[in-house]
């Protein structure tokens, strides 16, 4: 048998993990038992930068990694996937992930830093939890929110008022209780796995970034399996993502819900209150410095915004 290890640092129950297993049950069915795929929540494998690292090195791991990531690997236009306020919405950004610059890019990644694209999913629109109210950006000035280590984020929140704390998602909950953040960022079935309701009481519905996700594995193991092998992986992987999708939304709500029930205050901010501010971001010489000019432009004209 063909053994494939999906790791993640997602907990069980998150739309991903139960996408994750539709994903294990068709590869395995449609292999007809060929083809073996085991599952690793809740970073049993390690932190992401521990997996892709394994992937690189030639082991038969698959991990999510997104725009940022591959930027900080040396893709650095992968990067504008997580420009904050820049999507709108799912659709413009599957407009992104169909084009021919995705393509391009996803051939780059896998050529100069040996990281193959399986398939691409809905990963969650992100939001910030805080111990202390967010009742106005200015609240944010100074607080430390914690963020993946990856630079596009770490801007963001800088652009925001913020001080961007870069810390594995397994390390949240206690940075949390002990006082060493003061909030963090992530979609919301997320938070809610995480439990970081218990620690942290005030929700701000920011949405500073609509993620899109890719499943990775290293192109050296990904090339050992034959043609067919390949294209149950990726094949399933896309059915998979599909469920996925359904999943999340239904997802957003009950998580939403629950949050609310456990004592969370929801502010009444919405993504334009931040809007304006967020647009620093892009006045940032080192943003401007990493990306290829008319980057921005070249995104607006793919996804069909007017401004």
């Amino acid at each position: 048998k063909v053994r494939i290890m999906i790791g993640y640092e997602n907990n069980p129950g998150e739309p991903i993990d139960l996408a994750c297993h539709e994903w294990k049950r068709l590869v395995e069915e449609k292999s007809g038992g060929t083809m073996r795929v085991d599952l690793y929540p809740s970073s049993q494998l390690g932190s992401k930068d521990n997996i892709i690292d394994q992937a690189v090195n030639g082991d038969c791991v698959v991990t999510l990694a997104n725009g940022p990531f591959f930027q900080d690997r040396g893709i650095q236009d992968f990067g504008v996937l997580f420009a904050p306020y820049l999507f709108e919405g799912w659709e413009d950004l599957e407009k992104v992930v169909d084009s021919d610059w995705f393509e391009g890019k996803a051939e780059e990644l896998e050529q100069n830093v040996g990281l193959k694209i399986l398939t691409t999913w809905r990963y969650g629109i992100r939001h910030t939890i805080t111990k202390k109210p967010v009742n106005g950006v200015s609240d944010l000035k100074g607080k430390k929110i914690r963020v993946p280590n990856q630079t596009i984020l770490i801007k963001v929140f800088e652009s925001l008022g913020a001080t961007p704390t870069p810390m594995a998602m397994s390390d949240i909950y206690t940075a949390l209780q002990q006082g060493t953040i003061d909030g963090a960022e992530n979609p919301l079935p997320v938070i809610l796995n995480g439990a970081y309701q218990e620690v942290a009481k005030n929700l701000v519905l920011d949405a500073h970034t609509y993620d899109m996700t890719c499943w990775i594995m290293g192109a050296d193991y990904f090339h050992t399996l034959t043609e067919e092998q390949q294209n149950i992986l990726m094949e399933c992987g896309d059915q998979a993502g599909v469920f996925n999708s359904q999943q999340l939304e239904k997802a957003d709500e009950e998580a939403l819900e629950a949050l609310k029930d456990a004592g969370v205050t929801v502010s009444e901010l919405t993504p334009e209150d931040f809007k304006a501010a967020g647009q620093a971001f892009y006045e940032d010489p080192q943003i401007k410095a990493m990306w290829s000019e008319g980057l921005i432009e070249e995104m607006k004209t793919i996804i069909g915004r007017q401004d």
